[in-house]
């Protein structure tokens, strides 16, 4: 039998009865009783403890548990603190996950696990989970008062941004993990972190700085080297301003559909099926010719114009200083760059109070102002003002306030928010501790360059001696763009694998993905099912299996 068989059977056998998952016992007695329990440490106060009853959108009773921890008065004269929310199912199945929120945090979304997967019901709380969730330390409630750049206003205090970048999770992890075993009055058996875009960082933050505490995590679309991804905003806002001063009109949603069609064109084969993705995304990178979409005089509607070619370009090579240096990432071409979610992100959005303008003009903006830039630079909270301060970003003056330090700020943005020694991985604590970890991101990616992810893996395998995929696989998802959706297969589920791998012992191999039905943009795609690969396989498309039940692609 192996580790993972014996230790489960341990656990199944002495640590949770079978009386208390049909009874969901628990050594607290009531749920409302956790409020009023003196077994608290000082630091953290439970201010809500109700018992939810099962509904459609949320299947299982559980106990409702909010609370705050490690309160501070801020440097900017504001009060700080961890708030949290905690959902403890009647039905516990003894495992216990960390829910890891994006953006800017500075809300606690509700405590349900969603699995980053396609289907958005099956979540980890309705799996019997016991989650928790934070704000990582600020309400962004607290700054209304600077309109759009309120998100990130918390970057003028120096706690409220350690705690951001890493100490929430610290200070809260193990104070959960204890209020879970004291309302069960068991063990913990497994634990996990979930997490998306910011979220994939608190992840990998946790894989670095916590490598004990998490038998499994699961990574998506990892935002792990925020600070230098926050360059490309400014980058890509003085990129687009070349072709129209109005970002919105640099490329209309047409435009962007010729160069998805051209990378289509070039591309979609050389998976050996044609059928609306990129699976061969690095033969596509040489294979596919941008000057190819160029129009020979004037702009027309089937071709880009020679001001779009260049801002594409610039882009695409990410951001640089005046001597050249790259500051962050070059990106991946692939057709998911049409997608609705790749405009919203990067040249326009539908919402009126943003004056139109992407969410790296106003979320972005704001926060590589005063999250990444030491010491922080007020900004005023309009759409105008915030698109004014990328325009005006510098990148040789500027870029470097990523890496600084000043007064009270003893830590830099990448000190605070890039896991220790990313551009040199190892994890050799967590792989000691025998611990998994799956990452996944999207080919189309406009936030986080997939490519970055790729160059983080390749590097962690060459340091653990090209046997990183003994307890990290990563798996890339063509046409996806920021989290899900896209012209993609986005229906998958990569936590289940996860646990098995956890649990069992069971290594994850290729992962089967089907399309959500309120995909539309993936409606062109052939129907049926694709394969995910474990890095750096590639799907290829097997013709014997084709009209067989089985899934027409093998990995190789």
């Amino acid at each position: 039998m192996s580790l993972f068989a014996v230790r489960s059977a341990v656990f199944a056998a002495l640590m949770f009865p079978s009386f208390l998952y049909a009874s969901g016992a628990n050594a607290a007695g009531t749920c409302e009783d956790v409020r009023n329990s003196g077994a608290h440490p000082p630091e953290l106060t439970i201010t809500e403890a109700t018992s939810v009853s099962s509904t459609a959108e949320m299947p299982r009773s559980h106990c409702l548990i909010q609370g705050e921890l490690a309160p501070h008065q801020g440097i900017d004269g504001r009060a700080y603190a961890i708030h949290f929310e905690m959902r403890l199912p009647d039905d516990w199945n003894g495992r216990f996950v960390h829910q890891f929120n994006g953006g800017n945090d500075g809300k606690v979304l509700a405590a349900t696990g969603p699995l980053l997967g396609g289907n958005k019901a099956d979540n980890a709380l309705s799996r019997g989970y016991a989650v928790v969730s934070s704000d990582a330390g600020h309400d962004e409630a607290a700054f209304s008062d600077k309109g759009l750049a309120g998100s990130a206003a918390f970057g003028f205090d120096p706690v409220a941004r350690q705690d951001y970048g890493y100490s929430a999770v610290a200070k809260l992890n193990p104070l959960a993990m204890q209020l879970v075993e004291q309302y069960y009055g068991q063990k913990i058996a497994f634990r996990y972190g979930i997490g998306g875009s910011n979220g994939g960082r608190h992840a990998l933050m946790a894989a670095t700085r916590l490598p004990e505490q998490f038998d499994g995590l699961l990574v998506g679309y990892p935002g792990f080297n925020l600070p230098k991804a926050a360059l490309q905003h400014a980058w890509d806002v003085q990129s687009w301003a070349k072709v129209d001063q109005d970002i919105a009109k640099a490329f209309s949603p047409a435009d962007m559909a010729v160069l998805a069609k051209g990378i289509l064109t070039a591309c979609d084969a050389l998976d050996g099926r044609v059928d609306g993705v990129v699976g061969n995304a690095e033969a596509c990178q040489s294979r596919f010719n941008l000057a190819s979409l160029a129009c020979k005089a004037e702009k027309q509607p089937d071709c880009l114009s020679q001001s779009q070619i260049t801002a594409l370009r610039a882009s695409h090579a990410g951001p640089k200083n005046s001597k050249g240096h790259a500051l962050y990432s070059n990106w991946d071409w692939d057709p998911g760059m049409g997608s609705a979610n790749w405009r919203l992100w990067k040249l326009q959005s539908p919402v009126a109070a943003w004056g139109g303008k992407p969410i790296i003009a106003v979320m972005g903006a704001g926060s590589l102002a005063q999250i990444f830039t030491t010491p922080p630079v007020p900004v005023n909270g309009t759409p105008e003002d915030l698109q004014k301060f990328l325009l005006g970003f510098d990148f040789d003056r500027d870029a470097p306030k990523i890496f600084a330090k000043s007064g009270p700020f003893t830590e830099s943005a990448a000190d605070f928010m890039i896991p220790p020694n990313s551009a040199n991985p190892n994890l050799k604590a967590f792989k000691a501790a025998g611990h998994k970890m799956i990452v996944f991101h999207g080919n189309a990616d406009p936030v986080f360059s997939v490519l970055d992810t790729v160059k983080w893996y390749r590097k962690l395998d060459s340091n653990n001696g090209r046997k990183a995929g003994d307890f990290v696989k990563f798996y890339r998802i063509p046409g996806m763009p920021h989290g899900a959706g896209g012209p993609s297969y986005d229906d998958f589920d990569f936590f289940t694998p996860l646990v098995a791998w956890v649990e069992k012992g069971a290594a994850p191999g290729p992962v089967s993905a089907g399309i959500t039905k309120d995909n539309k943009e993936a409606s062109a795609l052939t129907p049926g099912r694709y394969l995910y690969c474990p890095y750096p396989l590639v799907a290829h498309y097997d013709k014997a299996a084709a009209g067989s039940d089985s899934i027409p692609f093998k990995c190789r």
